[in-house]
């Protein structure tokens, strides 16, 4: 079976760091699994192909300009030229398969013409989120390549029911919208994996992973750590990712006389992750209330893996991945005290956390792993996962 996965989205590099590459790598390597030949069309990749991907053919396509976010806008467009002639001289296929980009429509153009299955995952409301966060100059367009691409699609698959919806304001996608939530690779977190990071003797340590943005809730995470460590001086806070909330958040940590509690690992690699989990006794999701919560957090689906107690806020699909006191604890988004309180009923309870992080584990390794997901991708694309081995 030949797939075209196209990744025309310039933030997302499908061989880095980042939660959207981990999630790019992960169904690769599970449409590897199945015995499919991948034709990768991507413009950022960010270093080589990672294990299980060195069979993956690799088309890079134009990088993204810098400078003017309106030339940005139409060179990105333009782009869907260089993308059609590249799926024309190298099809042909029988899947297409992309990440919903803002600009790119030639995948699904070229599936259509093709008369080929085309698939689009759709991890965001992406317009409303480049027109809030980093600028959109052109927005009538990108509604137009939105509308476009999806009336082209065969079928879309939403990341959670929260960007479900957001799909069903397009007439033309109601109804060709599936959730396929995310998944996570167990194979990566082992049982009784060797802390990396391993704390003194009797010490509670509370962890994160993730991307330090402003809609993370990290401000709440440090509230609630002071709380904590105030009734436990051996707690300890272990910060696992970068970005521009860092500073902020050591400034805080500082503030409360707390900095040498806590420890920020910085950006590391997936190779690391499992091992900084394997050193944490309790993981936490701490979103603020956010009025629009359309994520499927990649962290939380590896926390339960790990078989790590989780505290999450009470919102989106994370009500619907974790049951309150049976494979995790939901608390109030923006909560610091109640967030607190849940860590010191875990730090208090072994038994607890044994129990809370045995059924978190149970519960991804039954519905969540990746190779389920990939599975619901090639039933929506009419294949049999045996028989696309074959």
């Amino acid at each position: 079976m030949r797939i075209a996965y196209i990744s025309a989205d310039p933030g997302v590099p499908v061989f880095g760091r980042k939660g959207c590459s981990i999630h790019a790598q992960e169904v690769l390597r599970a449409l590897v699994k199945c015995g499919a030949q991948i034709d990768l069309f991507a413009t950022s990749f960010a270093g080589d192909p990672p294990l299980g991907l060195e069979t993956v053919h690799v088309h890079p396509l134009a990088p993204a300009p810098k400078g003017d976010l309106a030339v940005r806008e139409q060179l990105l467009l333009a782009a869907n030229h260089e993308l059609r002639d590249a799926l024309d001289r190298t099809g042909p296929f029988d899947l297409v398969y992309e990440r919903y980009s803002l600009w790119s429509f030639a995948g699904m153009e070229y599936a259509r013409s093709a008369k080929t299955k085309g698939l689009v995952e759709v991890n965001a409301p992406l317009i409303e989120e480049q027109a809030e966060h980093r600028g959109l100059v052109d927005r009538s367009g990108a509604e137009r390549v939105a509308a476009q691409v999806f009336e082209s699609a065969s079928a879309l698959l939403a990341v959670s029911e929260e960007v479900a919806r957001y799909l069903t304001s397009f007439p033309r996608a109601r109804d060709k919208v599936h959730v396929v939530p995310n998944g996570v690779n167990p194979d990566r977190f082992p049982l009784n994996l060797a802390p990396s990071l391993p704390p003194t003797r009797g010490a509670f340590t509370v962890g994160f992973v993730g991307t330090l943005k402003p809609w993370h809730g990290l401000e709440i995470l440090v509230e609630a750590f002071s709380q904590l460590h105030g009734q436990q001086s051996n707690a300890r806070l272990l910060i696992v990712g970068d970005g521009p909330e860092r500073a902020n958040q050591q400034a805080a940590l500082s503030s409360r006389g707390l900095l040498e509690a806590a420890h920020f690992t910085g950006a590391v690699s997936a190779a690391e992750v499992p091992g900084l989990l394997a050193s944490m006794d309790a993981a936490v999701a701490p979103y603020p209330k956010l009025p629009h919560f359309y994520f499927s957090p990649l962290k939380v689906y590896e926390y339960m893996a790990a078989g790590l107690p989780v505290v999450a806020g009470r919102l989106g699909q994370l009500t619907r991945l974790i049951q309150h006191d049976v494979n995790g604890l939901l608390v109030t988004s923006g909560d610091a005290a109640e967030l607190a309180a849940a860590l010191e009923r875990l730090r208090t309870s072994p038994e607890l956390r044994t129990r809370l992080g045995n059924a978190a584990r149970a519960t991804v390794l039954r519905d969540h792993t990746w190779d389920v997901v990939v599975q619901r991708i090639l039933s929506l694309a009419g294949v049999n996962p045996l028989q696309s081995k074959s």
